[in-house]
């Protein structure tokens, strides 16, 4: 099994874990969701028997105080819900948790679920639960693309590699690079760039590797996340030794073939010029034969 297949069946584990942390009533549940999927902000509310929904107002906030999603006395009411989150949530009454849909990087924080009833006197608390919501975004698999081939006298290649759209950032990231007899890490430092709007982070670092002509070389790229601890690695980037001369060899020819047709081209036009200007001179004019031999018969 490969790094690639053991990250997705992580991510599919991180998906349904839940932390939880039973100190008191008001213990707060830690929550990991994926980017864009749905998350779970469970309330762990158990309804007495005795009681009806016509008798409880239940609704979740944000950190910000911002209202998620209320239901006041068995009827929902949108019109109490925060624009940010309107059409984004739906209720399980069966275990009385709140879906939040299409998740965002900016929904990570604290949510608090409240449960009231309906006394003689007005509205009593009677249960609330506090969920953290973690957000999580998986990075690409890292490619490698190469910048420039080696130059003249050098054994140096220039490369980058990229890997987008994820979140937090991660730990690091770096080039390994193996020859036949040896292993070899690269280690430099990440550009990071973070989208304004969806808050996901590209990274990518950029090296110059020496490498021998006359080695066969696989190149990668890992990458180490923070919160999966698993490590990206990119498909490998080979460079066999004696493809390198071959590739040299047919663009050498390559070369050739493209300037031939040229050379032709401008043989063939001296030739014709020569032709013409051969043709030119043996064409017939006037003869001063013919005048010499016309005078002397006339003097005959």
């Amino acid at each position: 099994m490969g790094i690639c297949d053991s990250t997705m069946e992580l991510s599919g584990t991180l998906l349904a874990m839940v932390f939880f942390f039973f100190s008191d009533a008001a213990s707060t549940i830690q929550y990991l969701a994926y980017f864009s999927e749905t998350g779970d902000l469970p309330c762990h509310f158990i309804k007495p028997q005795n009681t009806s929904l016509d008798e409880l107002v239940v609704f979740w906030q944000d950190q910000h105080n911002r209202v998620l999603y209320e239901l006041y006395k068995g009827k929902e009411k949108p019109e109490n819900v925060n624009l940010m989150y309107k059409g984004r949530t739906s209720l399980d009454q069966d275990n009385w948790t709140l879906r939040l849909h299409d998740v965002q990087i900016k929904d990570r924080g604290l949510y608090q679920c409240y449960v009231h009833r309906q006394g003689p006197n007005g509205l009593v608390s009677i249960h609330n639960k506090k969920t953290n919501l973690f957000v999580l975004a998986n990075f690409s698999q890292p490619e490698i693309s190469l910048v420039s081939n080696r130059t003249e006298n050098s054994d140096n290649i220039n490369l980058t590699c990229l890997s987008t759209k994820g979140y937090p950032e991660p730990k690091k990231m770096f080039i390994v690079l193996n020859t036949e007899n040896s292993t070899t890490e690269y280690n430099a430092v990440m550009n990071i760039f973070q989208d304004n709007v969806t808050e996901l982070y590209n990274v990518s670092v950029s090296l110059s590797l020496p490498v021998s002509p006359e080695a066969n070389v696989s190149i990668f790229c890992d990458l180490e996340p923070k919160l999966t601890q698993t490590r990206l690695r990119s498909q490998p980037y080979n460079i066999d030794a004696k493809s390198r001369n071959t590739r040299q060899l047919f663009t050498d020819h390559g070369i050739l073939i493209t300037t031939l047709p040229v050379l032709l081209s401008i043989v063939c036009v001296m030739v014709f010029s020569l032709i013409v200007k051969k043709r030119k001179k043996k064409q017939p004019g006037p003869s001063h034969e013919c005048e010499v031999i016309e005078t002397e018969g006339e003097e005959n």
